[in-house]
């Protein structure tokens, strides 16, 4: 930040990554309530690209589009009689913020009840990245009812979400079957679930290690085998998805979107819990590669194409 401003990613029109661009924008002065946050790391989602792309609104008064959900860095400036959601703050404390919007920026100013300490054991780039994923992770458990002893089938189990379920699950007592590609099966493992390829013959593979079938089933990639294996071994009333609203509506089971009231209170509920998780070592945040904020375009592109290998992060 310098002398009140801050460079933003902004996309000016709807599209791909492409159509983003840096600009310098006057910093909002924190007041009573705010926090402005020298951003370290901001997290990439795959939210984000949506949200450019007008997945979710076309709106012309939406424009320009400022991505970016969540943050890490320090405390520049706090509102009057102020404290951050996890309690006090002073200038200098090394934080992280989510829910927020327009992250892609060297500073930002946000709600102080969205902002916490930064664990010591997450470096900027990982608790830039830490709650959007760990919250869905949770809310998706909560859908599906998922207790201690439950058997559960995790599609896309070695992603960001993915990740982040094997952990909570594996802390919580539960088993886990992750489909992944075999060349992911070590990261699978790594977070306590059992790998199991997808492609033909899934349900056949599931079955081998479940035969009785599977108490839930969570989809986090959307595609039609997910959805179908899950039908074929677990109840209909005890699968989610965060990827393929469509069947679901068709199928009747759930879907859950974070822009949902009751999903984004629970999401909201659950953070300081996920925080303390990680300050302990217990949720670990893979990363795959940072970028330059600059570059938030091309790491956007890399995002996309659905393989990134774990977490991205943008260093202004």
């Amino acid at each position: 930040m310098t002398n009140g401003t801050a460079r933003r990613m902004i996309a000016p029109r709807y599209g791909g990554p492409e159509v983003l661009e840096v600009v310098e924008e006057e910093v909002t002065q924190a007041g009573p309530g705010q926090v402005t946050v020298e951003v370290r790391a901001a997290g990439l989602n795959p939210a984000d690209y949506k949200m450019v792309e007008g997945a979710y609104s076309k709106d012309p008064d939406g424009l320009p589009v400022r991505p970016g959900y969540e943050v890490a860095g320090v405390i520049a400036a706090l509102g009057a009689d102020t404290e951050i959601a996890s309690g006090g703050g002073a200038v200098g404390d090394e934080v992280l913020a989510f829910r927020v919007q327009g992250g892609y920026a060297s500073a930002i100013t946000v709600p102080a009840k969205d902002v916490f300490a930064k664990p010591a054991a997450l470096d900027f780039p990982e608790a830039a990245n830490l709650l959007l994923a760990g919250t869905t992770a949770e809310d998706m458990l909560r859908v599906v009812e998922a207790r201690e002893g439950d058997t559960l089938l995790v599609h896309g189990a070695s992603g960001a979400v993915g990740v982040m379920v094997l952990q909570l699950a594996r802390a919580r007592g539960m088993r886990a079957i992750g489909t992944a590609s075999e060349r992911r099966f070590d990261e699978v493992r790594r977070f306590g679930g059992e790998p199991v390829a997808y492609g033909d013959g899934l349900e056949e593979r599931v079955r081998a290690l479940a035969p009785g079938g599977v108490d839930a089933a969570l989809d986090c990639v959307g595609t039609d085998e997910a959805v179908d294996v899950s039908l074929a071994v677990a109840p209909t009333e005890r699968i989610v998805t965060i990827a393929a609203p469509a069947r679901a509506q068709q199928e009747g089971f759930r879907a859950v979107v974070g822009r949902d009231p009751e999903s984004a209170a629970f999401r909201d509920s659950v953070r300081a819990g996920l925080i303390a998780l990680a300050a302990r070592g217990e949720l670990v945040v893979p990363m795959a590669r940072t970028y330059p904020l600059e570059e938030a375009g091309a790491a956007l592109a890399f995002l996309s194409d659905g393989h990134p290998g774990g977490k991205l992060a943008l260093l202004p």
